[in-house]
């Protein structure tokens, strides 16, 4: 049976639906040893400033029950650097770049990375990073507030004809709301979720295991969570949906897919197998041979819920 596995992002066409999420996958070259970069439906860059940042001071990680807090503060070589020295590998693995970017402190920044990345015609799409928490001396994140959202979005949008996805934060009131502004601003995708807010103590020391103090929490502990999410903003917006958020295997892929999705992000199961990616995709085909279903885009928002009495 011929199944079709193709899915957009705007009018951006993906091979598959599996990427491999900003700030785990470094800049594709990392994983070369592992896998068949080819496999993937596009590559989320580590996210970049237009400077170089040091990050966040060490320990930036730490394990916790079925998760992983990190801090990295955006540590990356900054846009120049990254052009000379990590762009011209991912332009010889052949599918989709997509750039993530973040601003320092002014939203102007957003504008000016843009506008240089405009110039490169191999970076397919841009995600706007906006929901990144680990950031010292920024009390309120963008996503976090719907007009501000809004502001971003739509002066990107007027700057640039690349594919534009706005990555959202679920440390909110209602994400579904957030999702809304970034579609009417003209964003042509959201990705979702970034990490929650989290903390681990060294009890002997009393200290937080992560130096930072908060970070962020990811991996499949925040999964309900993140699907909940997809689902929620599922029915508020008509553009697609990157879902992520704890995805380790094939059936967690299918959970956030079923969910709404149109494509998954795979982030924090890098770190525990290299070859994941590659093997959601495998795993997601014979999914849909095995069940009969002509078409991946069959599956998006395909969740069956019972009506209450």
């Amino acid at each position: 049976m011929q199944t079709k596995f193709s899915v957009e992002i705007g009018k951006l066409k993906l091979n598959n639906p599996v990427l491999a999420a900003s700030g785990t996958f470094g800049y594709a070259e990392e994983f070369k040893d592992f896998m068949d970069l080819r496999k993937l439906g596009a590559i989320v860059t580590k996210t970049l400033t237009l400077k170089p940042r040091q990050g966040n001071p060490a320990p930036r990680t730490c394990e916790t029950p079925a998760g992983l807090l990190n801090s990295i503060g955006l540590e990356n070589p900054g846009l120049e650097i990254f052009i000379r020295d990590k762009l011209p590998f991912l332009k010889k693995i052949g599918i989709p770049i997509i750039m993530s970017i973040a601003s320092e402190e002014e939203s102007s920044e957003f504008l000016e990375l843009v506008s240089r990345i405009n110039m490169i015609k191999e970076v397919a799409a841009v995600e706007l990073n906006i929901s990144c928490p680990n950031v010292r001396g920024r009390s309120n994140l963008i996503s976090q507030d719907a007009e501000a959202t809004y502001k971003i979005v739509q002066e990107v949008r007027k700057i640039t004809g690349k594919v534009l996805i706005t990555k959202l934060s679920p440390n909110v009131t209602s994400i579904g709301v957030i999702a809304e502004a970034a579609e009417k601003a003209g964003s042509d995708a959201v990705a979702l979720i970034n990490t929650l807010g989290g903390m681990s103590i060294d009890v002997e020391q009393r200290k937080p295991k992560v130096a930072a103090g908060i970070a962020g929490l990811s991996g499949p502990a925040i999964r309900p969570v993140a699907i909940r999410m997809v689902w929620e903003v599922f029915n508020r917006v008509k553009i697609p949906i990157i879902g992520m958020g704890g995805i380790m295997d094939v059936s967690s892929a299918l959970e956030f897919i079923i969910a709404g999705a149109t494509a998954v992000s795979i982030g924090t199961a890098n770190f525990i197998n290299p070859k994941i990616s590659a093997e959601i995709v495998s795993g997601l085909k014979e999914y849909l041979t095995r069940n009969k279903i002509a078409d991946i885009q069959d599956l998006t928002g395909s969740l069956k819920i019972c009506s209450q009495r």
